[in-house]
């Protein structure tokens, strides 16, 4: 029997601590996300609208309506206490409101990109705004919901005070912009022909080959440091959790998405319609904070930097964080520094 030797006994150390970081991730069962309290203000076709719960008087804060992306649950906003700038808001003062979109059924194939930008986000204003009996809203727009945020302050001008975007695509087509090079030739008719509505793992697989090391095997490496952490064990598991439960994509409004922007990069060229309408950027007048992460793999910074050539508005801001995608919501640092600037701006504003 040949003796150890120390690579062999570092890899059976490694193997033991993985092995007892797995046995404690299966202890602590299926992590809840998004628990903090909120009610539900208005139900409609492909979505519900959720009001936080506050201590304080609402209608004296000034509110927020929250536009997420349809490609990932919005509970990465809430994922845990001490890591939820939906809770953050609440604390430094904000009347909170989160558009869920409902996961799309057969029925839904043929959904169009209208319906969510001028029937489910329009419905969701009328109904904050009566619920505050206020004549606006403020909107803050996550990834994709920024581009539909962008859109329909375009297209309503009326009916938004300020506008927050956050890690939002606005140039589809930028040279670092890896995403948009691979889908660019996808052939989306013969994609939705095959699917109907696109499976949220299939995309899942697309956003995690982006970054295969760093998605993959890096993470599960870094597992095995955390076998004397439970707290940083179940943030590990509410994190698994929330990526790998991806909605399906109702297949009209994806190829509409994806085939309108990322391969024609209509917005930017003033030549995306919605409803028969074109969504003219320079539309847009009122206060303007856009939120981006410099180290973004799925969003770069100069795909959201774009926007500042693009719109009317006199007073609009940018905010850079030394953060990636997912970084931006729940690092420790993201949660000090992000949710506050976002609050102190809007409420100099609102």
């Amino acid at each position: 029997m040949s003796p150890s030797t120390p690579f062999a006994e570092e890899a059976q150390k490694l193997g033991q601590q993985l092995s007892l970081s797995l046995q404690q991730l299966s202890a602590l069962g299926v992590p809840s996300i998004g628990t903090t309290e909120h009610e539900t203000v208005l139900r409609g076709d492909g979505f519900r609208l959720l009001r936080y719960v506050s201590k304080a008087t609402r209608n004296d804060r000034p509110a927020v309506l929250i536009v997420y992306a349809l490609v990932n649950r919005p509970w990465v906003l809430d994922l845990e206490p001490e890591r939820s700038t939906i809770q953050r808001f609440l604390d430094l003062g904000l009347d909170v409101f989160l558009i869920e979109w409902a996961d799309p059924t057969v029925s839904d194939t043929d959904r169009e990109l209208s319906d969510y930008i001028s029937r489910m986000v329009k419905e969701s204003v009328e109904r904050v705004c009566d619920l505050r009996q206020e004549s606006a809203v403020n909107l803050l727009g996550v990834c994709q919901g920024g581009t539909f945020s962008l859109c329909f302050s375009a297209l309503y001008p009326d009916k938004v005070k300020n506008l927050i975007t956050m890690v939002t695509p606005v140039d589809f087509q930028t040279a670092d912009n890896v995403l948009s090079q691979w889908v660019r030739h996808v052939d989306l008719d013969r994609l939705v022909g095959c699917y109907g509505n696109v499976p949220g793992a299939m995309l899942n697989a697309l956003f995690i080959s982006l970054q295969p090391f760093r998605l993959g095997s890096k993470k599960y490496l870094d597992l095995v440091d955390l076998a004397e952490h439970p707290e940083a064990l179940a943030t590990f598991a509410r994190m698994e959790r929330w990526i790998a439960d991806s909605p399906a994509q109702a297949g009209r409004a994806f190829a509409q998405f994806i085939g309108g922007l990322y391969q024609r990069n209509a917005l930017i060229k003033g030549k995306f319609v919605i409803d028969e309408r074109i969504v003219d950027l320079k539309k847009i007048k009122c206060p303007v904070l856009n939120v981006y992460g410099l180290t973004d793999h799925l969003v770069p910074a100069s795909a959201s930097r774009a926007l500042a050539d693009q719109i009317s508005s006199p007073d609009y801001r940018e905010l850079a964080f030394d953060g990636g995608h997912i970084g931006i919501y729940v690092s420790r640092r993201a949660q000090a520094e992000i949710p506050a600037a976002i609050t102190t701006w809007l409420k100099a504003r609102d």
